[in-house]
């Protein structure tokens, strides 16, 4: 059984988002806690879960890298008939960068569950950085369902110039994050805030999930 850890509003959810987390920072870090209360502020129901190489390091402090993306589906997979039967429809799927692909990639395999409406990328890494020609582009080019990016204008693993010449299918919107890091985090100097950012895009989900209401 998987752990899963629930944000829920106190009204009603409009829908439901599943969140994985980076490749290095657990359900409950920092940005995944912040967004989850943004989130919850625009009525979304946010339950995150961690992949077996991060309840592991939970479990034993010995950190380890990710295995390859592709190995992470299955779990994906099984952590959305877990929650499924729970969740408030819509339900969404996706996550923090290697969360958020790995969502991508497991909204593409054909045992998807058929209530999963649409995809939320927060921080898309389409590329390893310092690596810009390696891209990541193929589950966003297969998927069969509409996608959300939120992405980092200055993001190492995909900027704002980067992203806009990959010519993305028109079913993925892209919602760049004035001055964001790959946390969606602005600089001291900006005029932005990383609250802010978060604001931004928890209120694009919502917008995002009502498409599928009714």
């Amino acid at each position: 059984m998987t752990d899963f850890l629930w944000t829920r509003p106190d009204t009603t959810p409009v829908a439901t988002l599943l969140l994985a987390h980076g490749s290095g920072a657990p359900m409950d870090s920092p940005f995944m806690e912040k967004f989850a209360k943004f989130a919850v502020q625009q009525e979304i129901a946010v339950v995150r879960f961690e992949f077996p190489y991060m309840a592991d390091r939970r479990r034993t402090g010995k950190k380890r890298p990710p295995p390859r993306a592709d190995k992470l589906i299955d779990t994906y997979l099984g952590a959305i008939s877990e929650i499924a039967g729970e969740a408030q429809r819509p339900l969404l799927i996706g996550g923090k960068s290697l969360g958020g692909r790995v969502a991508a990639m497991a909204a593409g395999d054909p045992a998807l569950d058929a209530h999963v409406a649409g995809v939320v990328c927060l921080g898309y890494p389409f590329h390893p950085t310092a690596k810009p020609d390696d891209t990541r582009l193929e589950p966003l080019q297969a998927l069969p369902l509409p996608c959300l990016i939120a992405q980092g204008e200055r993001d190492p693993f995909g900027n704002r110039d980067e992203v806009a010449g990959y010519g993305l299918p028109d079913t993925i919107e892209v919602l760049v994050m004035e001055d964001g890091s790959h946390d969606l985090a602005p600089r001291g100097a900006s005029p932005a805030t990383w609250d802010g950012n978060l604001k931004i895009a928890a209120e694009a989900v919502r917008r995002f999930a009502e498409r599928f209401a009714g």
